[in-house]
């Protein structure tokens, strides 16, 4: 049985992000250009931070698959010496 409190009387229990709504999806950069070039490294250097991490999908705004195929192409970039595996200090 769920607990009740006086905020929800209903029982379910929210957290206050949740209770915020979201806005609009941002549409993914990557899907209208149609794939990802792991030769192309001033577009993956977009996508990776100052010290070398690849960013996630809450910071670049692309979809699973599209973030899939630039982590991949990244990884490829940097095994082919186009990338360096740390940032420059």
């Amino acid at each position: 049985m769920p607990r009740r409190n006086r905020r929800n009387p209903r029982g379910t229990t929210r957290g206050r992000r949740q209770e915020y709504r979201r806005g609009k999806p941002r549409p993914c950069s990557v899907c209208p250009e149609g794939g990802v070039d792991w030769k192309d490294t001033s577009f993956l250097r977009k996508y990776v931070s100052d010290r070398g991490k690849i960013r996630g999908r809450r910071v670049t705004g692309l979809c699973p698959q599209c973030q899939r195929e630039v982590a991949t192409a990244v990884k490829n970039a940097r095994e082919m010496a186009l990338m360096p595996y740390v940032g420059g200090r």
